[in-house]
């Protein structure tokens, strides 16, 4: 798709940052919009280890690319983004959604349709001038609202926060929303990261290192957090893989990634062009993971299902 063109898959040498003097920018105030809606999603089998218990949860990140100017015009109606999303929680049990490129009101709608079990909380982008003024991204076609990021869920959500990170001087703010979600015993953190030579000013200079550190650290506060997104990064191997370093140690150690096997950063591909830009990290042990195909978006649900604490005590780090 080609708003992702603007990040080279695998960026020039020589590239790494020189932000020296760089000042840190300040993301809006949160604009949480709660909404309710839907059914309890019947217990469809897992790839591999059978239907989830009573002792766990799945949790899905998905960018919807329902901002249709970005080049998402051919990915599906808003109609057709909800029936794959009442598909992907009935399908795969899912109980909680990290959504990027969603818009205020297709979350609202898709909340209210699936029942008064679901809550959602939303976030819009702001594209930022050079005088600093905000201006929020409108979703085009009428009655869809703002263009942002956000959490749905099947159960209330609470401690709705957004994590301040450091974003571009000049262009889109994208950013991290985390909540809690009591009924489920966790806390879940979805973030949209910025593209490479995305600040306008300073093409050069580039912020997810920076971003991706505010997330961890987010998610180091709570050891039931589940935390990804849309990260707009490839994993951290391969030669020619120049953006290795933005990614925290913590990522692959302290936590594991829904697709992770072993010592292997790699993972199936999420966007249609072949690459994995999403993710899903935790420190609770995983029992499943998998990609659900879509013609509803360019990229594919990562769907993680992971053994849900009785008590904070009953967190294993993962080794």
């Amino acid at each position: 798709m080609q708003r992702h063109m603007e990040t080279e898959r695998w960026p020039r040498q020589g590239s790494l940052r020189r932000r020296l003097g760089r000042t840190a920018t300040t993301l809006s105030l949160l604009s949480a919009v709660a909404c309710t809606s839907a059914q309890t999603p019947a217990s469809v089998a897992g790839v591999g280890s059978g239907g989830a218990t009573a002792h766990e949860v799945s949790i899905a990140t998905w960018n919807m690319c329902g901002v249709r100017q970005w080049s998402c015009e051919k990915t599906g109606s808003p109609k057709e983004k909800f029936q794959q999303l009442r598909k992907l929680i009935d399908d795969s049990d899912v109980h909680v959604l990290l959504l990027q490129e969603v818009c205020s009101e297709d979350l609202v709608s898709s909340a209210r349709s699936l029942g008064p079990q679901w809550h959602s909380a939303f976030e819009p982008y702001a594209e930022v001038d050079a005088a600093g003024r905000r201006s929020p991204v409108d979703c085009t076609g009428q009655g869809r609202g703002q263009a942002g990021y956000g959490l749905l869920a099947g159960s209330a959500l609470t401690d709705v926060e957004l994590i301040p990170s450091e974003q571009p001087t000049v262009g889109l703010h994208r950013g991290i929303l985390c909540a809690r979600v009591p009924a489920q015993e966790l806390r879940v953190c979805n973030a949209h990261l910025s593209l490479r030579e995305s600040d306008a000013e300073h093409p050069e200079w580039d912020f997810r290192d920076d971003q991706l550190s505010s997330l961890v650290a987010a998610a180091s506060t709570d050891a039931r957090t589940v935390f990804g997104g849309d990260f707009n990064s490839p994993p951290p191997v391969g030669d020619r893989n120049t953006s290795a370093w933005i990614w925290p140690s913590e990522t692959y150690t302290t936590y594991r990634e829904c697709d992770q096997k072993g010592g292997s950063r790699s993972g199936r591909a999420t966007l249609k062009d072949g690459t994995k830009i999403d993710y899903l990290f935790t420190r609770l042990p995983r029992t499943d993971c998998k990609v659900v195909d879509t013609k509803a978006s360019d990229h594919r649900p990562l769907v993680m299902r992971v053994s849900r604490p009785e008590t904070p005590s009953g967190v294993s780090t993962a080794r």
